[in-house]
């Protein structure tokens, strides 16, 4: 007894101590001695004194120590776990507002009941993002639609949350149409490039009826000028041959003239 007090003085002082596994083990031991004397000797087990006291004693005494915190084993034993408790389920938040994935079957329902009031809408290509408003229950609903086909719906509880989701689907709507936008873009150019090379072609074309034009017309002028060169000459030699004979016929009227007047008698004037 002794042995288990000093034991557990050390356990309170903050040295190691195993008083549990002790206690217990001889708790156990002195319980099967006494039970085994009784059985053999009733009057020694009751001059003795009663083993259960004794046993209830040593594990009262070392209880405290049970519970006692040691270093050596607080780092290195098991962690206690906590326990489990059913943690409700949040809806997705935007901005710290709720906002939940919308039933579509029923969602359809209400618009086809014309019972959604649209308070914005974005288009881009294929892809549409509306915001409704539902006056019954004072909620809100966003959808994403491509091709007239809902995609995907969501439900708020006020309107800056609706307008956070709206906002999102519209960006996810661009992000998606950046091919549709892209390629729309491409076809613009190509049909623009498509009309500057027929424009330059065209006018290519006119260029070379031009060239062409203008050497056929100097191929004209050339052989109209060699022409007129020709006849020039031409003229030029008759115009000679015509002086000569004009002068040739010039000289013949003089000698003549002057053959006649020989045949004049002179008169002299009074």
């Amino acid at each position: 007894m002794k042995s288990i007090l000093n034991r557990r003085n050390v356990a309170l002082s903050g040295g190691p101590s195993r008083l549990l596994a002790v206690a217990h083990d001889a708790a156990t031991q002195r319980t099967a001695a006494a039970s085994d004397a009784a059985a053999h000797d009733p009057h020694a087990a009751s001059a003795s004194g009663s083993p259960a006291d004794s046993v209830v004693e040593i594990e009262s005494r070392a209880e405290p120590a049970a519970g006692a915190t040691l270093p050596g084993e607080g780092a290195s034993g098991p962690r206690p776990v906590s326990t489990l408790h059913a943690v409700p389920v949040m809806p997705a938040h935007l901005n710290g507002r709720p906002v939940q994935i919308a039933d579509g079957a029923a969602f359809e329902a209400l618009r086809a009941a014309d019972e959604l009031t649209t308070f914005r809408v974005y288009r881009c290509f294929a892809y549409t993002v509306s915001l409704f408003f539902h006056p019954p229950t004072l909620g809100y609903f966003v959808a994403l639609h491509q091709e007239s086909v809902l995609w995907r719906a969501l439900k708020a509880n006020d309107l800056d949350a609706a307008g956070s989701a709206f906002h999102l689907m519209q960006e996810q709507a661009t992000r998606l149409a950046d091919g549709e936008t892209r390629r729309a873009q491409l076809v613009a150019q190509n049909a623009e490039l498509a009309r500057l090379i027929e424009e330059s072609e065209t006018q290519a074309e006119r260029l070379r009826v031009d060239l062409q034009r203008h050497s056929e017309q100097e191929q004209t002028v050339t052989g109209r000028q060699h022409q007129v060169r020709k006849e020039v000459a031409q003229l030029e030699a008759q115009r000679i041959a015509a002086q000569a004979q004009l002068n040739k016929a010039h000289r013949a009227l003089h000698q003549l003239k002057v053959a006649t007047s020989e045949g004049v008698p002179h008169l002299h004037a009074r």
